[in-house]
């Protein structure tokens, strides 16, 4: 059996940061602006039978299309998922005094 990687994998980052843009308050409250309706046809959201509509939030400028992804990851294995050898044991009191609490 194959040993598992000592790096996040780039899918795993991706799928984190998906979850975070699904649960932002950023996207709630654009589709709260928008009023749950679709700026194309004018439908509502609706759950009522025979008649569901969802509605969804979408990019204006597609994070694909521009690589954005791969700036994001990027960023977060450089400043947030650096190498093992950046980071340092310590107990709750020394943190506490590194960061100046």
């Amino acid at each position: 059996m194959p040993r598992k990687s000592d790096i996040t994998p780039r899918s795993r980052i991706v799928q984190a940061l998906r979850m975070l843009s699904l649960r932002s308050r950023e996207r709630a409250k654009a589709l709260k602006d928008a009023n749950n309706t679709c700026a194309q046809c004018g439908r509502k959201k609706s759950t009522a039978k025979g008649k569901e509509c969802k509605v969804q939030a979408h990019h204006k400028n597609p994070i694909a299309e521009r690589e954005g992804w791969n700036i994001c990851v990027d960023a977060i294995r450089k400043y947030v998922l650096v190498p093992s050898t950046e980071w340092e044991c310590l107990c709750k009191e020394c943190h506490d005094k590194e960061h100046g609490k």
